[in-house]
């Protein structure tokens, strides 16, 4: 996980960069975190033209590309390592106001009344506003188990 900012309350933000984080975070907060985690890895991963020609170099920038072209996936970790909210940003972490974020507490409750503080503290880390009417994703996109 990479580390991206504090949150009031000895809470901390980090950027979820594996598919094994990605499982561990599903299974810590009840929610398939992991699936659309993937899911967005194929679809960036499927844009990625190698500039290399020798075929060992070919996805030497795979990664890269990636984590460039695919939404953020963060999760808010208490200062003893608890997941306590997930978060999904557009990528880059750049506003885009055609997509869907989506911030949910463990097993898909809404993460706002506890945790508020550290969501609008993720919010201006990143240069806008991640208020719960549109953030909160009931009767839209969710990371619900289906």
């Amino acid at each position: 996980m990479q580390y991206i900012c504090d949150a009031p309350g000895s809470k901390t933000w980090f950027r979820i960069e594996t598919d094994g984080e990605a499982a561990l975070e599903s299974d810590a907060m009840s929610h398939l975190v992991e699936k659309h985690f993937l899911q967005a890895w194929e679809s960036a991963a499927s844009t990625y033209h190698s500039t290399s020609s020798p075929f060992v170099e070919q996805n030497i920038g795979l990664k890269a590309h990636v984590q460039r072209v695919m939404p953020l996936f963060l999760t808010l970790r208490s200062a003893e390592g608890n997941a306590l909210v997930t978060a999904m940003l557009p990528p880059g972490g750049r506003y885009d106001p055609a997509f869907r974020i989506v911030i949910v507490g463990p097993e898909n409750r809404d993460p706002y009344p506890e945790h508020g503080e550290a969501i609008r503290k993720l919010g201006e880390h990143f240069g806008f506003s991640l208020e719960r009417i549109r953030c909160y994703p009931y009767g839209g996109a969710t990371l619900s188990r289906k």
